[in-house]
């Protein structure tokens, strides 16, 4: 029995054909106060999945789907699997500043709370996340995914980490193409001058790859291809797994000179080309 919340609902189909299955039918609307309404129609079963992403409206799509884990517990579901493709607040997993909340922490606490019995998500931003349940969680990869489309579309690429801390994404792909990997690093020339280049590899004439997890702002990839295209790279092509592109992010970035982007459907984008819908079909098989 699979269920699709409002913010996954062409992923939901997706995987619902993926898997030869049914989509049970759900209303969900607004009351003109603004207060969501949740209504299950089909007969419940005793094993569901409930397919949610939880991106802007992050608070809505959270509120959302805790009314239907809540509701889905309530009416005889035993075992609840909640797949995530892109989990809202999962980049606030510790306190940076004292006195902040942990909101990663917060929102693990209400969706095992509200009946999640396992979880599946994709790319978490920091795997630390898992260790805010109590349930079993799986962290599946989609850099498979985007290697493969990255084949299809070069020849030659090397892939380029925009920094050390996306770094295990960039040496993931690169090891599916068996090509060459590095990351971009700053260097402090001076107390007032700071270098930002590629740390090892000459980029010169090459077709390069931003790989990330996340484009947000798109200010580290705009700086990455701007340093990219000095040192004479061929081409610059961006891939990433969560389009979350606040505001112009995508305009900027392609404004850089930049050949394509790609990403995955774990949220609604532009350039939500490439579909997670069988990594998480095989995941529930």
């Amino acid at each position: 029995m699979i269920i699709g919340g409002s913010s996954s609902q062409k992923l939901v189909a997706k995987v619902a054909k993926e898997l030869n299955d049914q989509l049970c039918p759900i209303e969900t609307r607004k009351f003109p106060d603004g207060e969501r309404y949740i209504r299950i129609k089909g007969e419940i079963e005793k094993e569901v999945v409930v397919i949610q992403s939880t991106g802007f409206p992050q608070d809505e799509n959270i509120m959302e789907l805790l009314f239907i884990l809540k509701n889905l517990k309530s009416l005889g579901a035993e075992e609840i699997k909640v797949v995530i493709p892109y989990f809202g607040y999962g980049r606030q997993e510790k306190r940076f500043k004292k006195g902040e909340s942990i909101s990663a922490a917060a929102v693990a606490g209400l969706i095992e709370d509200c009946g999640a019995s396992e979880l599946i998500c994709i790319n978490l931003h920091e795997s630390q996340m898992c260790d805010f349940f109590n349930i079993p969680v799986h962290e599946l990869s989609a850099m498979p995914l985007i290697a493969s489309h990255i084949q299809k579309q070069l020849e030659n690429p090397v892939i380029i980490a925009p920094d050390k801390g996306a770094l295990l994404h960039a040496q993931e792909i690169s090891r599916i193409l068996d090509c060459p990997c590095d990351h971009m690093e700053k260097t402090r020339l001076s107390p007032d001058t700071v270098e930002t280049r590629v740390k090892n590899l000459d980029v010169k004439g090459l077709q390069a790859v931003i790989i990330d997890d996340i484009i947000s702002t798109g200010g580290t990839i705009v700086n990455a291809t701007k340093i990219l295209m000095q040192y004479g790279a061929e081409s610059v092509t961006v891939g990433c797994v969560h389009p979350v592109m606040v505001e112009d992010a995508l305009l900027k970035i392609f404004a850089t000179g930049v050949e394509d982007v790609l990403a995955t459907d774990t949220l609604t984008s532009q350039v939500s080309s490439i579909s997670v819908a069988p990594l998480i079909a095989e995941a529930l098989k």
